[in-house]
Order: C-alpha cells, then structure tokens, then sequence
C-alpha cells in the first residue's frame, strides 16, 4: 500500500537548505513507495491562527486537505534560537486530531545540531497523539553543502536514504494499524477516540 508522505517545510528563505534538503528526502521517499507532496509555507504563508480561523480562505485550505490526506509528515524547520521556526509552531497549532496515527519525521538545519528543536517538534506530535521516528536529520548548511549547494557529506547522504525508507515503512505499519483499530470494535486502543 502506497504512503502518503506530506513534507512541511518552514523557513521563511527563498533558497533555504532546509526546505531544499526536504525536497530531497520526498524524492528519496518516493522511491522507497511514498506518495509525496510538498507544503512549502514560504510561498503558502498561513495567517496567525486565532480560534476563529476561516476555513475558506485558499492559504489554510490547501494546508487542511494536505494535512488530510498525508499518512506520515515530514516537518522541516531552520533552528531559530533553539527553537522551530514560527511559521511551523503556527502551523501546529491548526490541527491536533488530524495527526494521531501519522508518522512524523523532523529535519532541522542548524549549527547546533538541532536536538531541542527536534525534541519540541516532537512533543507537540506527542501531544496530537502522532508517532515519531526515533532520529531526526540535522543539517550544517556550510559543513554539508558546496558552493553548488549540492550535499558533500556522504554521512548526511546515508542518513537521507535511511530517514526515507524507515518513513515509509514504519509509517506504513503504524497507519495501517491505526487504521483497522478505526474500522473495529475493539476498546484498548488510543484510536477508539478517533471514531466518527
């Protein structure tokens, strides 16, 4: 069964690595059985979410169906003062439901290597009752990329490869799961409060 994989990238730079390295790893995810699509939030900003949001206007719409139809979600953030970025926190704060029984990765570019700002992606999934791969990818845009802006880090590039196929497989098997847990009648499962 095909995964559908949604990548978020979040940083507010035209020629961002971060964004760029996601792009990459939907490519690679695509080759290991993903179905991908891209939400870039440079060029679909989402206004500031308020309680009171309007659903029709065409920014947060496109964000809804994205998000609806993703299986598994790559959020991809520059660390801004180790933290994510806010357009992602913004982002965030748009769904909670619509991410329980997905598989979420997280890719950072940072000179700090990234981890509190992986481990805060993480807890606000944890909170919406997502999973998460147990390891995130963290970029050094001036260790990593050549003047080229191609990767010239062949750790970085195994880890890449590694990122994708376990997205789509362990994203397969906990989707799948979640799933059958929604269509049955069993009561000793998180997802019994997903029921419609």
């Amino acid at each position: 069964m095909t995964l559908n994989v949604l990548g978020v990238g979040s940083s507010m730079r035209r020629d961002s690595f971060s964004t760029e390295t996601l792009k990459i790893i939907l490519n690679k995810a695509n080759k290991n059985g993903g179905d991908t699509r891209l939400l870039n939030l440079y060029s679909n900003p989402l206004p500031m979410y308020t309680a009171d949001y309007n659903e029709k206007l065409s920014a947060i719409k496109h964000a809804v169906e994205l998000v609806n139809w993703a299986d598994a979600i790559i959020l991809a953030t520059p660390d801004y003062h180790g933290s994510m970025a806010g357009s992602l926190k913004n982002f965030l704060d748009y769904f909670w439901a619509e991410f329980a029984g997905k598989t979420f990765g997280y890719l950072c570019s940072s000179h700090e290597k990234g981890l509190t700002v992986m481990d805060q992606m993480r807890t606000a999934i944890r909170q919406c009752y997502g999973w998460s791969l147990p390891y995130g990818i963290s970029i050094n845009s001036t260790q990593d990329f050549n003047t080229d802006r191609e990767i010239i880090n062949a750790q970085l590039l195994s880890r890449l490869e590694s990122f994708a196929r376990d997205l789509v497989v362990y994203g397969n098997l906990i989707n799948n799961q979640f799933k059958k847990d929604l269509s049955s009648t069993i009561q000793n499962s998180y997802a019994v409060h997903y029921r419609e």
